[in-house]
């Protein structure tokens, strides 16, 4: 790829951060990241912190960033103009992206009046939020809700990174990510959000004690209703899989289609869902054989629960289980099925590996780890800020019309 490929914007956000936009004003030339400022409790760092973080350019943003980009325990990132469409997932290692994208003949994609990601193919695309860490914090990224359930693969890459979705501790420089549909082509925008940021100060300590973690779970609070004959390995919480419903005829599932029409991100509630997926019933047997290749959509039996000074994330692939992944998207922020008067589900993106498997209601499924906020939240997951998944049950992605 000829280096015009990269314009002179991205070559401007390579050289100079410091008058680049934030959450509540603009930086001056004169503003740098002042580390003292910064908040330095242990833990997942909740939404008022995230806050500080802007204030004081630890997180700088292209453009102006948008309040509901700040989540109770996790920052959205935004796609920024131009994608790159790449023959294969890399990780950049000894070498910057743009280094390595250019190695690889990349093909520069505008994005500015909606492109087209197509199923099967790879891009990386860089996103707008760049990153000036103190040091001891470090971050974990995974694709948001909407996206999992749309079989879209999301993974972070940082500059001379080795591992995905992973920021090192004081790591400085731009953030991108690489976007793989698997199932549904999707219309993406600048702005767009795919995936989102959590970030943590230190390591010792964050994750609950096996006896606070089994008392929690006994007394209800993480998960309802728990079973007392499961064990909590490695302080991983178990989830099971619902196959009954409510009974025979009740649907439990739905397995996506191949070969639909794309899916515009920004259009909601537009879509009808029977264009896309295929209903799973519950008839006589409450089993359901996983085919290779295939994804589908699940719930777990038990409602979730993420007490406000906790956060949550889904074990998304347990070896010992059975060849399958679940829960592509995998952050429960604070507050997640704690309305007082409906819990909430998790949803389960999942695609299984090399060979069929066959899934029995009520086995495990899934695991939660579960991990000390540095502080509980200001704002924590509720329907009150917006948050498109509370109380819910099987639900499909935002874009589909209510299944009913």
């Amino acid at each position: 790829m000829a280096s015009s490929g990269w314009d002179k914007r991205e070559g401007a956000v390579r050289t100079e951060t410091r008058n680049l936009s934030l959450i509540g004003g603009s930086a001056s030339e004169e503003t740098t990241p002042s580390a003292a400022a910064l908040p330095s409790a242990s833990g997942v760092q909740p939404v008022q912190f995230l806050r500080a973080f802007t204030r004081d350019n630890a997180i700088m943003a292209i453009d102006p960033f948008e309040a509901d980009q700040l989540q109770p325990a996790s920052l959205d990132l935004r796609l920024d103009r131009k994608a790159y469409r790449v023959r294969a997932s890399f990780l950049p290692g000894g070498a910057d992206v743009r280094t390595r994208i250019e190695a690889m003949d990349g093909l520069p994609i505008d994005l500015s009046h909606g492109a087209v990601l197509e199923t099967g193919k790879v891009y990386v695309i860089p996103l707008q939020e760049i990153l000036d860490l103190p040091q001891h914090v470090r971050g974990f990224a995974n694709p948001k809700s909407t996206t999992g359930r749309l079989d879209v693969l999301t993974r972070l890459i940082t500059e001379r990174g080795d591992v995905f979705d992973e920021v090192p501790p004081g790591y400085k420089g731009r953030l991108y990510v690489e976007v793989a549909p698997q199932t549904f082509s999707v219309v993406v925008y600048p702005g767009t959000r795919l995936n989102q940021l959590r970030l943590q100060r230190g390591t010792s300590g964050i994750t609950l004690a096996n006896g606070d973690l089994r008392r929690r779970y006994r007394a209800g609070e993480l998960v309802r209703p728990f079973d007392a004959k499961h064990a909590l390995p490695n302080n991983f919480v178990p989830v099971t899989i619902d196959l009954r419903g409510g009974g025979v005829g009740d649907v439990v599932g739905y397995k996506a289609k191949r070969f639909t029409d794309r899916i515009d991100l920004r259009k909601i509630r537009h879509y009808e869902w029977e264009d896309y997926w295929e209903p799973i019933v519950y008839r006589k047997e409450p089993t359901l054989t996983l085919h290779p290749g295939e994804f589908y959509i699940l719930a777990t039996r038990e409602e979730v629960r993420v007490p406000p000074d906790l956060a949550a994330e889904m074990v998304a692939y347990e070896a010992r289980s059975g060849e399958y992944r679940v829960h592509y998207a995998g952050f429960f922020d604070p507050g997640f099925g704690c309305e007082p008067d409906r819990g909430s589900k998790a949803v389960l993106e999942v695609r299984s590996h090399q060979i069929p498997f066959m899934l029995e209601h009520g086995q495990p499924i899934g695991w939660l780890r579960y991990e000390k906020m540095a502080a509980v939240p200001t704002e924590t997951y509720s329907a009150a800020i917006g948050s498109s998944y509370q109380s819910q049950g099987l639900a499909l992605a935002k874009q589909f019309r209510a299944t009913g």
